[in-house]
């Protein structure tokens, strides 16, 4: 069975079932795997935004971020695109995405404007690997062209 631990008190070598034990690298790394953030921090970026899906989709998710993360100057575009979101900002668009996706308001334009802007970025950074792997984000273009 599952053995529910307070993080707290192991943290200060209180628990009951170990006293005087302390907790390893290892015990908080498991303890990480119970927090369900948009992006977890492992030994690489977990971007958990979209795990599941139809194939184009797993192929594209992974082009997507390789695109914009491993290309400096799309990296910077996008840097440069987020510095002043604010955090009432990023929250609104999980609230709202989710029911009115490309189409929510934001800054004075639509997500779609953000959007447009992000693909490209992300179709630049990964023509200049020179690897062929833009041709994965055709399924976000046609998400983006036809709004489904």
């Amino acid at each position: 069975g599952h053995i529910i631990i307070n993080m707290q008190d192991f943290m200060a070598g209180k628990l009951l079932s170990l006293p005087g034990e302390f907790p390893t690298l290892n015990d908080w790394e498991n303890h990480l795997t119970a927090i369900y953030p948009e992006v977890r921090l492992k030994r690489y970026l977990e971007m958990r935004g979209a795990d599941a899906g139809p194939l184009p989709m797993l192929c594209a998710l992974p082009a997507f971020w390789v695109g914009l993360l491993y290309d400096e100057v799309s990296l910077q575009n996008v840097l440069e695109m987020i510095s002043d979101w604010t955090s009432e900002e990023r929250q609104m668009l999980r609230d709202k995405v989710p029911k009115t996706g490309l189409n929510t308001p934001f800054q004075g334009g639509l997500l779609k404007d953000v959007a447009e802007s992000v693909i490209k970025w992300a179709k630049d950074g990964l023509e200049r690997r020179s690897l062929m792997e833009s041709v994965y984000l055709n399924e976000l273009a046609e998400i983006f062209a036809t709004g489904k």
